[in-house]
């Protein structure tokens, strides 16, 4: 077994890192470093808490770091955690500018060092059954692709996330995950076509951005927005042969919120309610059931990585490439231009 340490216990670390490496059977969560001990205990009575992330790097019988922390302490750390010979795993975004991404991508590539980014939705219910749509031929050759995750939200919250500097707003938080997701289906894009902007009343980060990724004929847009009282479907792409079009989440992140065991036998299965729909040009419509979502994979390849030196389940320069689309976006949005990639 690969012990491992966690570095916060935020909601990313709670709802996500902690319970799913717990889930893994190669994998051990031996220390998590936070100080909210007392939350940890509630539901690990014997794990050990560290005060800080220097003692967990010191101890050498960690050799997975998992980095669950505010988005501008990625890089650093994952720096400190590689320089100490751990192979670590990083929270999206893998780092708050592509330079310091892609001097993290070559250093742990001299150390010889596992290094991946927690690009989960990969593994969310929907995309997977999309995916195995388009790799099927059943929507045909792809002209519309659109993406997007929705919220109704007009308050602000006194999170890191709203806080103004590098590491907040919407783009850098949930960006990332439909980015990653577009390029693990569709790779680069010619260029990119970027609206970014805070929509609520004195907040200090974007809230909303609308982004187009230009591949020839097809587009992809990636949208997310604060103030949408009724969501917009989560995904809707449209082919020569039909449309899916699917409305809600993957259930996986509220399961594991409200305690549930990532190994349950009903963890990832959706509600048939929420399944969505393949239309056809004649508008008849065919319900899909929803493949079961399972982020466990993502860690069981990051396990298999270190144990047998094979490719991460998500690498570093796919990450590097979606930091590179949302600093291209920032860019767009700020001339108010088309940017090749």
């Amino acid at each position: 077994m690969i012990r491992t340490g966690l570095i916060g216990y935020g909601l990313g670390g709670m709802a996500f890192h902690a319970p799913l490496v717990d889930a893994v059977p190669e994998l051990e969560l031996a220390a998590i470093v936070t100080s909210r001990a007392e939350q940890v205990r509630d539901r690990y009575p014997s794990m050990q808490v560290v005060p800080d992330a220097a003692t967990l790097l010191a101890d050498p019988a960690i050799e997975l770091v998992v980095i669950s922390t505010p988005n501008d302490t990625h890089a650093p750390l994952a720096r400190a955690a590689i320089e100490a010979g751990k192979h670590v795993v990083i929270d999206k975004p893998f780092a708050t500018h592509v330079a310091d991404a892609e001097a993290l991508q070559a250093l742990a590539a001299a150390q010889g060092r596992v290094l991946s980014v927690f690009h989960n939705r990969r593994w969310d219910s929907d995309f997977l059954t999309l995916r195995s749509l388009i790799d099927q031929g059943r929507i045909g050759e792809v002209m519309l692709y659109e993406a997007r995750w929705d919220r109704f939200r007009l308050g602000l919250r006194d999170s890191w996330r709203e806080t103004a500097g590098p590491g907040g707003g919407v783009l850098i938080d949930l960006g990332p995950h439909l980015v990653d997701q577009v390029l693990a289906l569709f790779g680069p894009p010619r260029s990119v076509t970027a609206d970014i902007g805070a929509q609520r009343e004195a907040s200090q980060v974007d809230d909303y951005f609308e982004l187009t990724l230009h591949y020839g004929r097809m587009r992809a847009i990636l949208s997310s927005a604060a103030i949408v009282p009724a969501p917009r479907p989560r995904f809707a792409v449209h082919g020569t042969k039909a449309s899916f079009v699917k409305h809600g989440l993957d259930p996986q992140e509220a399961q594991l919120r409200a305690g549930a065991r990532a190994d349950a036998p009903d963890h990832g299965v959706e509600d048939p309610a929420t399944y969505g729909a393949l239309i056809a040009p004649d508008g008849s419509h065919m319900v899909v059931p929803s493949e079961r979502g399972d982020y466990r994979r993502y860690y069981s390849g990051v396990a298999q990585a270190i144990a047998q030196d094979t490719a991460a389940p998500v690498s570093p320069g796919d990450a590097v490439a979606g930091l590179r689309i949302i600093e291209l976006a920032r860019q767009s949005a700020a001339e108010g231009r088309t940017l090749p990639f």
